[in-house]
This record gives C-alpha cells, sequence and structure tokens, in this order.
C-alpha cells in the first residue's frame, strides 16, 4: 500500500502567533460578536483573519471578499511573513475544555484517497452526509487562492495507541515550532516538527492500522466534511500536482479529550401525537426485540417512551430517515438540530413542538457505522465546545 499520509511543505508566521491563530470559520455563526472580538484583538498584525471567510458573514454576492482574501494572501507570501519547513510532519499539542491534551499530526493527505460519496471504499471517507449545496461556495473560496489553511481534522481508530501517543517520547527536549495560547479561551497550543526516523515510523504505524483489514477504513473526516470535499472538487476542475493534496490533521478517535456528544432533534409547527404514532408506524409498529432501539419524546410538559426496530445502526440514523420522509410529505413543519438535552426540554414545551432524546453514538462506534451505513446523517454527534475546534496556524502554498 502506497503511504496514505505525507510529510509537507508548510508554512508558519515568523512572529505573533497569538494574533495569527483564528478558529475554524464555521464556528460562532451566529454570533458576529465573537469574530468582532477576534478582529479587536488582532488589529492590523499579520493575521489568518485576513486569509479566511468566516461563514458568519456569507451573503449572496461574496466575490469581493474573496478577491481581497486572495489579495492578502499575495501580500502576506511577497511580503515575507512566513518560514517554510520542507517536507515536515508537526506534532501537536492542543489543551482543551477541562484542561485535557488532544494530540494529533499536521502532514498531507492525497485527495484521490478519499471520497465523500455514500458507500465508498476509500482510505479516507466523509462521516457525514454532505449536502451537495455547501459546497460550490467553500470552492469558490478555495479555487484562485494562492495559499491552503487547514481546519480539517481527521481521525484514526487506533485503540492501541500505537500511532500518536509514542510522539511524546519521541518528541521529548525537542525545541517547538510554535508553543503560545490561543486567543479567546481557545487553550494553549504546541507544535513540534518530526524528524526523519519517527516521521518513517509513524507512516509504518499508520499503515499497520488497515494492513490485516478487508475494508481499509484509514481516515474518518472528524471535522471540515465540507471543506475537504470542497478541496477535491478543486482537484476534479484543476488536476495540478498541488491541489492534487490537502494539508489535515490526524487525531486518535480513543484520545481522551475527544468526547462525542448526541444531537438531538425537535420537529416544529405538528401535532405531537401525531409525529410519534407516525414515526412508530414508519418503522414498523412497536417493537421489543433484543435490538429495539428507544427514543423518549418530549412535549408539552409530557414524556413518553417509545421503542422501534431499528433501520439504521444507530438510534439517530432510524430518527433521521423518519425525519426527512415525513419533512417532504409535509413541508409546512420545521426541524432543527438541539445540543443538549435541556435546551430541547425547553423548546418542547411551546405547542405544536415535539422533542426526541436517544442514546447518541459511542465514538468507538463511528468507524463499523461508516463501514455498515456509510456516511452518517447529518448532524449525528458534536465533537467537543465551539472553542475546542481547530485553529487556523498552519498554511500551504497552493
Amino acid at each position: 500500500m502506497k503511504q496514505p499520509f505525507l510529510p509537507a511543505d508548510i508554512l508558519l508566521p515568523k512572529n505573533g502567533f497569538e494574533k495569527w491563530a483564528v478558529i475554524a470559520c464555521d464556528q460562532y455563526t451566529s454570533e458576529p460578536q465573537y469574530w468582532k472580538s477576534v478582529a479587536d484583538y488582532a488589529g492590523d498584525a499579520p493575521s489568518a483573519l485576513n486569509l479566511i471567510f468566516p461563514e458568519v458573514y456569507l451573503s449572496g454576492d461574496n466575490s469581493k471578499k474573496i478577491s481581497e482574501i486572495n489579495e492578502n494572501m499575495k501580500k502576506y507570501i511577497e511580503d515575507g511573513v512566513f518560514n517554510e519547513f520542507k517536507n515536515t510532519f508537526i506534532y501537536i499539542k492542543r489543551t482543551v475544555t477541562g484542561g485535557k491534551t488532544r494530540r494529533g499530526v499536521m502532514g498531507l493527505i492525497d485527495l484521490c484517497d478519499y471520497s465523500y460519496e455514500k458507500g465508498s471504499k476509500t482510505l479516507i471517507r466523509a462521516t457525514e452526509e454532505t449536502v451537495p449545496e455547501r459546497i460550490p461556495p467553500r470552492v469558490e473560496i478555495r479555487k484562485d487562492a494562492p495559499l491552503e489553511l487547514p481546519h480539517i481534522m481527521l481521525l484514526i481508530d487506533d485503540p492501541d495507541m500505537t500511532v500518536i501517543t509514542p510522539l511524546d517520547k519521541k518528541t521529548e527536549g525537542k525545541k517547538p515550532l510554535y508553543d503560545f495560547d490561543l486567543m479567546l479561551n481557545g487553550g494553549h497550543i504546541t507544535g513540534t516538527a518530526l524528524s526523519e526516523k519517527t516521521a518513517a515510523e509513524l507512516q509504518k504505524a499508520l499503515g499497520a492500522l488497515v494492513e490485516n483489514s478487508d475494508d481499509k477504513l484509514l481516515f474518518a473526516v472528524g471535522d471540515g466534511n465540507h471543506s475537504l470535499a470542497a478541496a477535491k472538487e478543486c482537484y476534479r476542475i484543476n488536476k495540478s500536482e498541488k491541489s492534487r493534496y490537502a494539508l489535515v490533521e490526524i487525531v486518535n478517535i480513543h484520545d481522551e479529550s475527544l468526547e462525542f456528544e448526541p444531537i438531538y432533534r425537535v420537529i416544529f409547527g405538528a401535532d405531537p401525537e401525531k409525529v410519534i404514532h407516525d414515526f412508530t408506524e414508519f418503522s414498523g409498529g412497536d417493537y421489543n426485540g433484543a435490538d429495539a432501539q428507544e427514543f423518549t419524546c418530549i412535549y408539552g410538559g409530557c414524556e413518553r417512551k417509545i421503542s422501534v426496530k431499528p433501520s439504521s445502526k444507530l438510534c439517530v440514523g432510524t430518527l433521521q430517515r423518519f425525519i426527512d420522509r415525513y419533512i417532504k410529505d409535509n413541508p409546512s413543519l420545521k426541524v432543527d438540530y438541539i445540543h443538549g438535552e435541556n435546551s430541547l426540554r425547553l423548546l418542547a414545551e411551546k405547542p405544536d413542538t415535539v422533542g426526541f432524546i436517544f442514546d447518541g453514538m459511542k465514538k468507538s462506534e463511528l468507524f463499523d457505522a461508516v463501514k455498515q451505513d456509510g456516511s452518517l446523517p447529518r448532524k449525528t454527534f458534536s465533537m467537543g465546545h465551539a472553542n475546542d475546534k481547530r485553529f487556523y496556524l498552519e498554511a500551504r502554498l497552493l
């Protein structure tokens, strides 16, 4: 098998990391005040903020902003803002909410090894259903950009901790490339270049994860699914050697810092009793077999438990199949995706509203679920708090 993860020519700012690094553009999409705080903090200093398009500002015509971003990228390159580290893997340690440390490695993947199509058998696969209409705006941002700044995180299934965990000892005493506090309570981050010997050991350990597997799913997309899909589309449009690859961070799904939380569903504008009845009937009626999936239905101060026959490995998949069909047949209804049981219960107090609570997916189930069901329903799980998401820090010439 060819090497699935490669060292990259990585650009880092020469100084001013604190004002340079900025959180992923798809965070705080309803909180423009957060992004104003980022702008205030960065001021006139070189910052990744000037090279990205926070989704909170997306509009019908984004061409002017995209042009400004590309010009800023060219200016930063011409002004010598970056140092380049050739043929490098960076070992990243990030302190997240609760004080735990997330460990990962920054490097390149080959987009020929990736597909977001449901049911694909590629080395790299989407974990979440890709929404086609979300790809073109990201393609517009990337296709003429001279720089790539990634917030993509790929997960590996390494319960024995053979790939990333040993890097603690192997980089001990080595001077990091960066070591600083991320802005606005983003935690602390360090990045250390791997030696050539350690890099080879990393690649060997990665290959061993799927060496004896019939279904060689090596990387599952944890964050940045639509951004990676956009990178793939850009490669299809312009098949250059640079565009064939994407800069990503890989993280072990068994890292203790990674916590999966379910994302619940609420349906508005419907008779709750009818929705519950229709869901039960859609699923084949009441079912109490050993493999039954249970749902707690919340509405108008009431709470009702139902059990149905699975149509998906995950509770969320069984429910989402019903919701997709139900909303299509009843277009006046609205569905929302809710983080946290307390928030759902508050919403479900409204008239003509019903919420569904169910067991979330254990992170240890992710790889088997993707192998069995293909990409999972959208909004299956949340991986950590917003301020724990990847920050734009490393870059690469395109």
